[in-house]
């Protein structure tokens, strides 16, 4: 009897791993052939998510990637560092140095925090631990996009853009203030070694101004490609989900819980889903759902912000991926910021009269 227990844990286990091991060749077959069947609609949704890539993302995000590279070859980045070293450390248990990741990642957006949070342990400025304690709340949606494409455009009301963007700050330094105790027991000798690398980075100068622009302006191009890779990639797998009806039957499956907040159209589970995915494409999908109660387009608007979707997800997993950084304390951060985002926004709409558009 033991022996055929034995045997039978031994046969699950392998066809545990056989799974494991086929899982994604399964996948991307799958997804190829999809590509044949739906290739019509498939190629309409490509088409749409490079112009949002050439159109959007180039110009908010290229400048920003340019200027940040610039920055980390002075010494501005260790001035900023000692001079907020006493606020940083107290609060959120990083380094001073972690304040131009923050700033950087609020005013620029997703991915750039994460950039330079990778950056920074490259140079040997913050140890393993606080890298991945600052990824969890220093890479956020940028003002721009925040006022700009979901208030205005979206919305049609600067006012919703700006609570979506108090909310937002408000949620990132509530996660930075939690993740302070992210792996705290830990030590690395990195400190050490960051003493000896600090000036080992090349300084710009006038002698070598053009060789470190091009270095810089090459590095941006190549992190805003692989966005734009992403964004496609995306782009078309929503539009595989949607026109195999996969969206909708997930959609259904997760429409009881939204129910348990009085969420009663299904088309916001839908939609919500989409966002989850990819970011812009739920709130588009959000923002068009006709609702008395639009606190509730805003409210779920805000947690897509936070989180950021698998498609921002994928993009930070590529950027930390030769750094030897986890991205769990990123999705954890993540899922946080989400859910503090659209609690912080409900606060505001139930107890502010100004923030409630309810018809």
């Amino acid at each position: 009897m033991q022996n055929i227990n034995v045997h039978n844990n031994i046969g699950y286990k392998f066809i545990f791993l056989s799974i494991r091991r086929n899982i994604l060749p399964a996948i991307f077959c799958l997804f190829t052939i999809c590509l044949v069947v739906f290739s019509k609609n498939n190629f309409a949704a490509a088409k749409e998510g490079l112009m949002l890539w050439a159109n959007n993302v180039v110009p908010s995000l290229l400048p920003f990637f340019i200027a940040t590279e610039l920055l980390s070859y002075t010494n501005v980045v260790n001035k900023l560092g000692k001079l907020l070293n006493p606020i940083m450390r107290p609060i959120f248990h990083v380094p001073g140095i972690g304040s131009y990741a923050l700033l950087m990642g609020i005013i620029s957006g997703y991915p750039t925090g994460a950039k330079i949070v990778v950056n920074l342990k490259e140079q040997g400025l913050c140890t393993q631990e606080e890298a991945e304690r600052m990824l969890a709340f220093t890479n956020n949606s940028g003002p721009l996009f925040i006022l700009g494409t979901v208030g205005i455009s979206l919305f049609g009301n600067s006012t919703i853009g700006f609570l979506l963007l108090f909310t937002h700050i408000l949620a990132c330094i509530s996660v930075g203030i939690l993740f302070r105790f992210w792996k705290a027991k830990n030590t690395s000798s990195v400190k050490i070694f960051s003493k000896q690398n600090n000036n080992k980075k090349e300084q710009v100068n006038f002698s070598n101004l053009g060789d470190i622009l091009g270095r810089s302006i090459l590095s941006s191009i190549k992190t805003v490609v692989m966005i734009g890779g992403f964004i496609v990639l995306f782009s078309v797998v929503l539009s595989i989900l949607k026109n195999s009806n996969v969206i909708n039957i997930i959609g259904n499956l997760f429409y009881p819980l939204l129910r348990i907040f009085g969420i009663s159209d299904v088309r916001f589970s839908t939609s919500l889903i989409s966002g989850i995915l990819e970011l812009t494409n739920g709130l588009t999908q959000i923002s068009l759902i006709a609702c008395k109660k639009i606190s509730i387009n805003i409210i779920l608007s805000a947690f897509l912000l936070g989180f950021g979707g698998f498609s921002v997800l994928l993009q930070v997993n590529s950027i930390i991926s030769k750094s030897n950084l986890s991205i769990k304390s990123y999705f954890i951060g993540k899922l946080i910021h989400g859910v503090l985002a659209a609690f912080y926004t409900f606060l505001l709409i139930t107890y502010f009269p100004i923030f409630n558009f309810n018809l």
